[in-house]
């Protein structure tokens, strides 16, 4: 019988170490309030924080958020992703990621703005000529299904976490159940945001925990 070829990961993966110890029941119960700070800083992060009208206010806010619209006029015009648009691309979903991690208790250590922690996040460094010049104007189109079903699973991974909050609560344990589920989601929106908001790769993602 022939060897089966090995399939190629997809560019972006994603690993989350599965907490096997007792997490804090403190931390837990108050983690909504716990996270403010740093959603906080996050939110400062976003373009539309800053009223566009007040000098160049705005335009200093968009360069503290994800680099989307040009990296899209990069691609288009010079078939180009700069180097260290990639690297602010990728520590800033790093960043995010460990915030999510956090939120859905999968680590109960507070997010940290430049240490790895417990998520692992690893996204393949694109050559622009390798790209296509034309496909970023349309990927947010073409991923519609998984937004679809990015949509249910996210309720879905909602009434999860309510279980977990209460399992950690009177066991101090995540479920792995419910642990791999919630990651599970988390890797597939990540795949989604690479294909179509990081524009890294112009492999469609699959529909797949």
């Amino acid at each position: 019988m022939p060897p089966v070829a090995p399939v190629d990961p997809y560019p972006l993966q994603l690993e989350v170490d599965y907490p096997d110890r007792q997490l804090s029941r403190l931390s837990t119960f108050f983690r909504v309030f716990a996270a403010i700070p740093i959603l906080i800083v996050v939110a400062l992060m976003q373009p539309d924080v800053f009223d566009n009208s007040r000098g160049n206010g705005g335009s200093a806010a968009v360069a503290a958020g994800i680099l989307f619209l040009p990296v899209v006029v990069m691609l288009l015009f010079r078939r180009k992703y700069p180097g260290w648009w990639f690297d602010w691309n990728l520590e800033l979903t790093r960043f995010t990621t460990r915030i999510s991690a956090y939120l859905l208790l999968l680590d109960d250590r507070y997010p940290s703005t430049d240490d790895h922690q417990s998520v692992h996040l690893d996204l393949e460094r694109p050559d622009g000529a390798a790209l296509s010049r034309w496909l970023p104007l349309v990927k947010w189109l073409l991923a519609l299904p998984h937004y679809i079903v990015l949509f249910a699973l996210a309720i879905g991974a909602f009434f999860v976490v309510i279980c977990a909050w209460f399992a950690i609560l009177f066991t101090g344990r995540y479920p792995r159940w419910a642990f791999d589920y919630n990651v599970g989601v988390m890797r597939w929106g990540l795949r989604v945001e690479a294909y179509a908001l990081l524009l890294t790769t112009d492999r469609y993602p699959p529909f797949s925990l």
